[in-house]
Formats: C-alpha cells, sequence, structure tokens
C-alpha cells in the first residue's frame, strides 16, 4: 500500500480520487506518521452492514410507500416552513 502525505493530498485531490476510483488504497501521512486509508467502498455494503447487525431490513418493499394517501394542507407550503421554524 502506497503512502501519500497530507500535502499531496490536498494539493492533488482530484488524482488521489482518480486512483482511489481505479482500486487503489492510499496511506495518508501527517508529519510522517499514518493518519488514515482512503480507499474504494466495499463491494455489497448493506449486505456488509446486514451481516453486522447494523441494518434492518425492511418489513415491506419500497414500493408500497406508494400507497400512503396524500393529504392537502390547505395553505401553501411557504405558511407551513414559516410556522413550523418561528418567528427567528
Amino acid at each position: 500500500m502506497e503512502s501519500i502525505s497530507h500535502h499531496q493530498m490536498r494539493n492533488d485531490s482530484a488524482e488521489v480520487l482518480r486512483r482511489v476510483a481505479a482500486g487503489e488504497t492510499l496511506v495518508v501521512t501527517k508529519n510522517g506518521l499514518p493518519a488514515a486509508v482512503i480507499g474504494p467502498p466495499p463491494d455489497g455494503t448493506l449486505a456488509d452492514l446486514a451481516s453486522r447487525g447494523r441494518l434492518r431490513e425492511a418489513r415491506k418493499p419500497a414500493a408500497s410507500l406508494l400507497t400512503f394517501p396524500r393529504a392537502k394542507a390547505g395553505r401553501p407550503t411557504a405558511e407551513i416552513v414559516r410556522d413550523t421554524r418561528g418567528p427567528w
């Protein structure tokens, strides 16, 4: 795994992101010491979270959200937002 300095990451961020998007993983150093590891996201992030118990599966499919009845507010959205935000 290649190391790059914080300074290099900051100045060449587009190149660093291109390399990471291509699959490289880089160690970012600050004052010569490892500070972070930057790499491509893992495949199957949702499956990974579920396997670690960090994700709860949906009880219903997302398409079921379309069955919620819509209600008319009876007043303009701007007025509702103004009321929600208060007199500030």
